[in-house]
């Protein structure tokens, strides 16, 4: 029987279909490592955000056994009744000796900190500066907040103290910014941000979910990697990217992270990590700790690869980090060539609008410190034969 009332659903299917933005999903049947099965094909795994290889980690693996072991599966309950197992309070204490901040506490993923946090800090009296490219969680969490959103050009220090200075009618302001925006793998410029924070009066609060494991020694981010230990008031990161597991975390000053205890409503009313996730990612933080290996080879791999790319002619646009974005511009075009790359054993996913803008779609290309040599030519000749085929490339 017809649904008269939920019609207009089937027509939004059918006009993303037609304009090439109706998204479809690969199943993986095997652990997150540099050779996997994709329904059912043995294929290389170049879309994945395991930067370090962590995702099947022997000693991560066995530290997440151990900890269902001993604690069982989920943790039960929120934290606030009687869901804060001790490992939470152990990996909270490593995360903030690791980031060198005062405090953290723990969420069930980044986007969650990000919502969790936004509308503790402001709320409808005050003023949210936001990079124009600031990633979904933060546009949502801001909306949460119900606090005006005045959004700045991407990257520019000058702009934002330009609008900054402009709305000066607020109670709190608060500058949010992504500290690497995952679609371009550009690094937002933080210190520059920071000194206007400071000559502003504004909070500051970065999102380092692609910092994580990536930049600053032995991956410990973006305030790392710009010497701001203590001076940024909110860092948000994430367990679920280059430590390999899942979850979320605020780090930053203690007074914001007893407030977020008291107020986060994720946190306070979503069940917390389970035992294994937490021990898991606590092992994770050991590993970064005592060796910065993974770090290194990760950085030698994306320096090579993003390298023989543009020497080929493919557009990598602005990017500063191992996030590689093929920019081809057009969607149709885009998931043709991610198919392509597919049949040749290659995994690098069409990224196209909503995720980007419409005349924005691209390859977005994911290396790791699990893929060799071989698996990075094998990728680039791949690019190179499908590109020439397509005309996106001339040699």
């Amino acid at each position: 029987m017809n649904d008269t009332k939920l019609s207009w659903i089937d027509d939004d299917l059918e006009l993303l279909k037609s304009q090439g933005f109706y998204k479809t999903f690969r199943v993986v049947e095997t652990p997150n490592e540099a050779e996997i099965i994709v329904d059912g094909k043995k294929v290389l795994n170049f879309c994945s955000n395991n930067y370090l290889g962590f995702a099947n980690n022997s000693k991560i693996k066995k530290a997440a056994v151990l900890a269902l072991e001993t604690f069982g599966v989920g943790a039960g309950a929120v934290r606030t009744i009687s869901g804060t197992n001790k490992l939470h309070q152990e990996l909270e204490t490593k995360i903030a000796s690791f980031k060198k901040t005062e405090d953290a506490i723990l969420f069930q993923s980044g986007f969650t900190a990000n919502l969790a946090t936004i509308p503790v800090l402001v709320s409808e009296n005050d003023v949210i500066f936001s990079d124009e490219l600031n990633h979904a969680s933060i546009i949502d969490g801001c909306r949460l907040s119900k606090a005006t959103v005045i959004r700045y050009k991407h990257a520019d220090p000058k702009d934002l103290e330009k609008v900054i200075l402009e709305n000066p009618d607020f109670s709190k302001k608060l500058i949010i910014t992504d500290g690497v925006f995952s679609m371009d793998g550009d690094i937002a410029p933080l210190k520059d941000i920071y000194e206007v924070a400071q000559k502003t009066g504004c909070m500051l609060m970065v999102d380092d979910s692609h910092g994580e494991g990536v930049l600053g020694e032995n991956g410990r981010g973006i305030a790392d990697h710009f010497g701001l230990h203590g001076m940024v008031d909110v860092e948000m990161g994430t367990l679920s990217k280059a430590l390999g597991v899942v979850g979320g975390f605020i780090a930053g000053k203690k007074n914001i992270i007893d407030l977020l205890r008291q107020k986060g409503r994720p946190f306070l009313f979503s069940t917390s990590l389970t035992p294994a996730d937490t021990a898991a990612a606590s092992e994770a933080i050991s590993i970064l700790e005592s060796s910065d290996e993974a770090v290194k080879k990760l950085w030698d791999n994306a320096k090579y690869f993003q390298e023989k790319l543009r020497d080929l002619g493919f557009d990598l646009g602005v990017t500063q980090t191992p996030i590689t974005p093929v920019i081809l511009k057009d969607a149709k075009l885009t998931q043709e060539f991610s198919k392509k790359l597919f049949e040749m054993g290659i995994l690098a996913t069409a990224i196209i609008y909503p995720t980007v803008a419409k005349d924005g779609a691209r390859i977005r290309v994911m290396t790791s410190a699990f893929h060799e040599k071989k698996h990075l030519d094998e990728a680039i000749a791949a690019f190179a034969k499908i590109g020439t085929e397509m005309g996106v490339i001339s040699k």
